[in-house]
């Protein structure tokens, strides 16, 4: 193909959730889903209370890696039991709604 030449590509419209479209099963994308929605608003309630990572380490019972994990997205470091427990010790307890 010559580089002045449109490039065709298909456009593919998202079901709304990325690790669907990424091919996973729908349970484990649903579970995936959830641990990154989970962290990001974990992360950002550390920023808002303007947290160190140590000072959150302790709050949250882990080393300050583990925070830094938390705070970088690793989502594959991070069971959805431990980041729900990190939210309990946080004082914002998770809750899972079931749609309808």
């Amino acid at each position: 193909m010559r580089k002045n030449e449109a490039r065709k590509e298909a456009i593919i419209e998202s079901s709304g959730n990325v690790f669907s479209d990424l091919g996973f099963d729908d349970a484990e994308a649903q579970v995936l889903a959830l641990r990154a929605d989970l962290m990001a608003m974990l992360a950002k309630q550390l920023k808002d209370q303007n947290m160190t990572q140590v000072h959150a380490s302790k709050v949250l019972g882990v080393s300050q890696s583990r925070v830094s994990d938390l705070t970088r997205g690793k989502t594959e470091k991070f069971s959805l039991d431990m980041l729900v427990t990190f939210a309990a010790r946080l004082g914002k307890p998770a809750r899972i709604e079931l749609s309808p």
